[in-house]
């Protein structure tokens, strides 16, 4: 980021702008497990569907996945473990672009599953959609260093950061 203007390379290492996308992801990722946590046969033929994992892991990984999502969301919206949970969100973000981008090759009629059981196809919309969140987690997992959780209400994790602004 070195041929930057000083003001935009500021906001896009800015601890503010990561709460800010912190919240909406974590509260994305919440949102997205509401429907596949109730009613995880239908989360399983989703993943059937995509015909990309054996047969003795779909319904391990139909009860897994909506917990992580919901475990990692929350953990984002309260400021715990913020780097693990960012980290863990931008795997699974990986990894559902790339399952989507194997189904839209082999032109697959299926509906994401991301969140609802049912849906419109996938397509490109969602490959785009998924790799801006994942450069969105990305900013949230290099400059996130606000802490909800603390005594004085929101502060800084490290002073350093604090005396620098």
């Amino acid at each position: 980021m070195t041929g930057m203007p000083k003001s935009i390379k500021r906001f896009v290492t800015s601890p503010h702008l990561a709460l800010v996308l912190r919240l909406y992801l974590g509260l994305v990722f919440i949102y997205a497990s509401m429907s596949k946590i109730p009613y995880p046969a239908e989360f399983a033929e989703n993943l059937i569907a995509y015909r990309l994992f054996p047969w003795w892991s779909i319904n391990l990984l139909a009860v897994f996945v909506p917990w992580l999502e919901l475990i990692c969301g929350l953990f984002l919206v309260i400021g715990l473990v913020t780097r693990a949970a960012s980290f863990t969100i931008g795997a699974m973000l990986l990894g559902f672009t790339a399952a989507i981008l194997i189904n839209i090759i082999r032109g697959s009629n299926i509906s994401c599953g991301c969140f609802d059981s049912v849906g419109p196809q996938i397509g490109w919309w969602e490959v785009f959609r998924d790799l801006s969140w994942f450069a969105l987690i990305m900013q949230v997992f290099f400059f996130d260093r606000i802490l909800l959780l603390r005594r004085g209400g929101l502060g800084l994790k490290n002073r350093s950061l604090a005396e620098a602004s």
